[in-house]
C-alpha cells in the first residue's frame, strides 16, 4: 500500500489532537495515583525527594499502601516519617505528569523529573517536559490545581 503525501501530511498534521485525545481519554480512567503495577511512582522513595534531595529507589520489603497504591521506601525511617503525614511527602496530582495536569490530561512520570515548590513534590513526564513546565511554574500550578482531580474523570 503507498500514501500520498497528502495522505502522509494530513496523519503528520492531525497527530497533536489525535495524542491529546488519546491523553484525555486515558484521564477519564485515571487511578487517584499514578502507580504501575499497583506500585506508586515507579517504586521511588517520596520522602527522600524531600531528605536527599535526589529521587531513591524504594526497596520492595519496605513499603506502605495508602490512597490506592503501595509505596516503596529506602529505609523504615522514611516509610514511618510517610505514614505520619502522607499528603505532605506525596507528589502532587497523584505523582502524574504536572505539565499534563495544567494541560487538563494525565501522564505518567519519571523520577528524575522532579521539583519541590513551596514544600510540595510535583514530577513531570521527562526531563524535557520538566523544562517546559518550569517556564512558568506559578500559572501551571495554577492551572493544574483548578484541574485537579477533575483531571482523573
Amino acid at each position: 500500500m503507498s500514501y500520498s503525501r497528502r495522505h502522509c501530511l494530513g496523519l503528520f498534521v492531525s497527530a497533536p489532537a489525535l495524542l491529546l485525545s488519546v491523553g484525555r481519554a486515558k484521564a477519564a480512567t485515571s487511578p487517584p495515583v499514578y502507580r504501575e503495577n499497583g506500585i506508586a511512582i515507579d517504586g521511588t522513595d517520596a520522602v527522600a525527594y524531600f531528605t536527599q534531595r535526589a529521587p531513591l529507589a524504594g526497596t520492595p520489603s519496605i513499603t506502605l499502601d495508602w490512597n490506592g497504591a503501595t509505596w516503596r521506601f529506602a529505609d523504615t525511617e522514611n516509610r514511618t516519617t510517610f505514614a505520619a503525614n502522607p499528603t505532605a511527602y506525596s507528589p502532587q496530582y497523584g505523582g502524574y505528569c504536572a505539565y499534563a495536569v495544567s494541560k487538563n490530561y494525565t501522564a505518567p512520570t519519571v523520577p528524575e523529573a522532579w521539583r519541590i515548590v513551596d514544600g510540595k513534590l510535583y514530577l513531570n513526564f521527562s526531563l524535557r517536559v520538566r523544562k517546559i513546565w518550569e517556564r512558568d511554574i506559578p500559572s501551571r500550578i495554577a492551572a493544574a490545581d483548578r484541574n485537579w482531580p477533575g483531571v482523573l474523570g
